[in-house]
């Protein structure tokens, strides 16, 4: 059992979280696809999750394997200002703090040699983890980002009206049976026993889709207090759509094609053989495209070439791989 020991300035200073922590919701996943814990409503995710997994998969695993701990660097408590900012602030970690929370780690296990140049700030590995962090969280969490925040926001609207009706101490009762309010006392079902104690800091609610079962704590209690906790989830998670169906939906399923068959661009006749399309129908598309800014197109001596603008290779950018670091370091990461 984890027990939270308030004061009075602690009540003043305890919050919730105000919408998904990109850090937590990617290592919790991560753990959650190295085992089958959980409602199998996670089933589904973890299968669509595992068809998507590319190089970058295994330096994650390697930071948050499937164990009691994983290193506190890796979740840092702070504004909630974006995921990049969050990767930086955990590439910001002092060296002597990622050593310390590593050598922790391996007490249960052995790491691979490039955790050590991590941890003595080698810029190669530093930025194949910023890229491992970026491709995983667009390749498999982004896709069910509105799905998270929805979740995720039911829960605060919850834990507000509680907050409306009884204060504080009205919305941590809210929290039974997970966790139980008994003044000054927060106790919450917990793996190991361990005590903490606030000291005027306040706790950090912090609602999470990926968190399974018991909540979860830092185990550095110099840190900023925080507490993760699981939200209730539907009955039937929804699966993100291929991306081609995504597309087809939002375009029209010729439209799509076409969009797709610039990609290295081509002359419109070019592009309605590869649409299998008449050359009228593939001009006609390839202007509506144009004119919502997804394509170019340019005189080239007797024809006209079609190209993708930036926004239009945003929309076909293939998120699992946005970000490839070099062979160097992609066969580091292969030995964790």
């Amino acid at each position: 059992m984890l027990r939270i020991h308030f004061g009075l300035e602690d009540l003043a200073r305890t919050r919730v979280g105000a919408g998904p922590d990109a850090m937590w919701e990617i290592v919790l996943s991560v753990q959650l696809l190295q085992n089958r814990e959980g409602p199998v409503q996670y089933d589904g995710w973890r299968r669509y999750a595992r068809d998507r997994l590319r190089w970058w998969i295994r330096p994650l695993m390697t930071l948050a394997p499937h164990a009691p701990y994983f290193p506190d660097f890796l979740t840092p408590v702070g504004p909630q200002t974006g995921l990049d900012d969050e990767i930086e602030h955990v590439l910001a970690t002092p060296p002597a703090r990622i050593r310390a929370d590593l050598e922790r780690l391996a007490a249960d296990r052995p790491l691979p040699d490039w955790t050590l140049r991590m941890a003595g700030g080698d810029i190669r590995i530093l930025d194949g983890l910023r890229q491992a962090l970026r491709s995983y969280h667009d390749a498999v969490l982004q896709p069910l980002w509105t799905s998270i925040e929805t979740h995720i926001e039911a829960d605060r609207a919850k834990r507000l009206r509680a907050f409306a009706d009884g204060g504080v101490e009205g919305m941590l009762r809210s929290y039974r049976p997970l966790m139980r309010w008994n003044p000054p006392v927060l106790e919450v079902d917990y793996p190991v026993a361990q005590d903490l104690v606030l000291e005027g800091r306040g706790l950090l609610l912090l609602p999470s889709y990926f968190c399974c079962r018991t909540p979860v704590t830092l185990v550095d209690p110099e840190l900023r207090p925080v507490l993760v906790y699981p939200v209730t989830h539907d009955l039937h998670h929804p699966i993100p759509r291929p991306e081609g169906r995504s597309l087809s939906a939002l375009l029209g399923r010729t439209r799509a094609i076409i969009l797709r068959s610039v990609q290295d661009g081509c002359t419109t006749t070019e592009l309605s053989r590869r649409a299998g399309t008449s050359i009228a129908s593939a001009s006609q598309h390839a202007a509506v495209l144009r004119d919502a800014g997804l394509i170019t197109t340019q005189r080239n001596r007797g024809s006209v070439l079609h190209t993708l603008s930036p926004l239009g290779h945003r929309l076909l950018a293939d998120p699992e791989d946005s970000a490839t670091p070099s062979p160097e370091t992609q066969q580091e990461f292969s030995r964790g």
